[in-house]
């Protein structure tokens, strides 16, 4: 039976970067899961009979979301929905399984690398047919139907076993309980050289891949130690639990510090990783060495055609604007396209679709290429296993190597987190207040050279997307940019990314925040960040 229920919209569902993100308690409100489910269906054409992906990253309130979302699924005329054992998909996976068996799309339920439990956050997102983020098209129509909505639709059905892999009927709807890993297993052993990695694994290489209680935690288990043959423990903290453990399952060095030290440490292996709450981002620290995402992203562009699924070269880079420029420097020695887009996975769905990136990332620790359409942490670790085996040097060596073939980038990025939106607002106002009149002028010893709110004009659709950060270019290529994030639930997070690039006969051992020190100044100079938001220092820096 399909039950048609009354209800009225709720104000403050606008989808983000990534979906849907609030507090457990805002999407445990009346309606407002069903609304927001609804509103994505009816933004939706030609899906009646089809299939939908559904899974999420195992966080407090995916269970039952999960099953709210079968109920709708079946009501709203979907022939077939694909499940994750448990609700259990990470995003990449999930991508994969959208990709693999030509499903309509997916709901994805994650708030990524944010705290998990009964009073933090969750997510929803929908990914279309590509197995990509939805296009702002499609987000901004589910936003405007979210105001609208007077009704949603759903099935009186029997709770689905979601724990036992099979296929089941809902309402005359097939749901298929899937194995969550081994389709994606299988994609990683088609990318990369098992044989290759499992030896170094053999010979001694040691690593520490921390899953953060996430979901990668069956994934890595499944792939580095029963497929690959490490020791077993290398992969730690795999058992996905609904608050992370209590922790926060962002791989960065402040809520990785733990690996952090261990790999700096005497005893260290010889290279960590970690990910995060959904599986997109990575963590990669060699021993010795923190690796900066942006540096990261060159590397492995840089090293691809080592691992069979890049062996014919790389058709392109994509890297959000934020992103250090070190990745330029190895598309133009390669002579391939590189590609700068906003903040946001899903700008670089169409890239990779035309064929003009191979390989994308960003520097919040996201990178991916053309095998799925998100950014997938275990992949880049894949990677770099696949690297490290075949070159036989360690993490430190390959860094500090390409530093010396390439220049180095000096890149931070400095959070302050959770600012009061109206204060973060008039900041950016402010600062876009006085673009025109920047150029020209200097800063301490700086001189800047031009200054923009970024726009970004699609070179496969047509498609414009203004303001998208406010950039300050200095002279000599050092820059900083100014943005506020989509990814929090509670208030305003204001990024300032800082770069300065050092030629390869340079100074190339200086400590980060040293070399960047006169530009953390003229952002405070610039912006009046304490003037602001009252705070001396950031909340985090990576």
């Amino acid at each position: 039976m399909i039950r048609t229920v009354e209800t009225k919209p709720y104000d403050d569902q606008k989808p983000g970067t990534s979906g849907l993100r609030k507090k457990v308690p805002v999407f445990q409100q009346p309606n407002y899961v069903e609304n927001f489910i609804q509103s994505v269906f009816d933004s939706l054409e030609g899906f009646q009979g089809k299939e939908l992906v559904i899974g999420g990253d195992g966080r407090y309130f995916n269970r039952e979301v999960v099953q709210i979302a079968i109920a709708m699924a079946a009501a709203n005329g979907f022939g077939s929905v694909i499940v994750g054992r448990g609700g259990i998909l990470s995003t990449p996976a999930a991508s994969n399984i959208i990709r693999k068996y030509n499903a309509f799309g997916g709901l994805v339920l994650s708030a990524s690398h944010n705290p998990g439990g009964p009073h933090e956050d969750f997510g929803i997102k929908y990914n279309i047919g590509n197995g990509g983020p939805a296009p702002e098209k499609i987000t901004d129509a589910i936003f405007a139907r979210t105001k609208a909505i007077a009704s949603y639709k759903i099935a009186d059905i029997d709770a689905i076993d979601i724990d036992r892999i099979g296929e089941f009927d809902a309402g005359g709807m097939k749901v298929k309980i899937i194995d969550p890993v081994a389709d994606y297993a299988e994609l990683m052993e088609s990318l990369f050289d098992f044989d290759a990695i499992r030896a170094n694994f053999k010979y001694g290489f040691r690593m520490a891949f921390d899953a953060m209680h996430a979901v990668t935690g069956p994934y890595a288990k499944e792939i580095l130690e029963l497929r690959l043959g490490a020791p077993k423990g290398t992969a730690r903290n795999f058992k996905p639990l609904p608050d992370f453990g209590g922790h926060h399952p962002d791989p960065n060095l402040v809520h990785a510090k733990h690996l952090y030290d261990e790999m700096m440490g005497p005893d260290a292996p010889d290279f960590g990783a970690a990910s995060d709450g959904d599986g997109d981002r990575n963590l990669i620290i060699g021993k010795g060495i923190f690796v900066t995402p942006s540096d990261s992203l060159a590397i492995l562009a840089a090293n691809a055609h080592l691992a069979p699924g890049y062996a014919k070269g790389l058709k392109g880079i994509a890297r959000s604007m934020p992103t250090s420029g070190a990745a330029d420097r190895v598309a133009e020695k390669l002579g391939i396209g590189m590609y700068e887009t906003p903040t946001g996975w899903k700008f670089f769905g169409n890239l990779l679709d035309a064929g003009m990136a191979t390989i994308c990332g960003e520097e919040s620790a996201g990178t991916g290429s053309d095998h799925v359409r998100e950014k997938d942490g275990l992949w880049a670790v894949l990677l770099w296993l696949n690297i490290l085996a075949i070159r036989g040097e360690s993490a430190k060596q390959i860094v500090e190597e390409h530093w010396a073939t390439y220049g180095r980038n000096y890149y931070s990025r400095h959070d302050y987190e959770e600012v009061e939106t109206a204060r973060a607002n008039a900041l950016m106002d402010a600062l876009r207040g006085k673009l025109g009149s920047l150029p020209g002028t200097s800063v301490g010893d700086l001189k800047i050279a031009a200054a923009d709110d970024f726009q970004y004009d699609d070179p496969v659709d047509g498609s414009v997307s203004k303001n998208q950060g406010i950039r300050v270019m200095f002279e000599g290529g050092s820059r900083v940019v100014f943005r506020l994030s989509g990814t929090g639930t509670s208030g305003a997070t204001l990024r300032v990314y800082i770069e300065r690039y050092e030629p390869k006969d340079g100074n190339l051992g200086l400590e980060t925040q040293s070399a960047l020190a006169d530009l953390i100044a003229a952002a405070e100079t610039l912006a009046g960040i304490h003037a602001h938001t009252g705070r001396n220092k950031p909340t985090v820096i990576t």
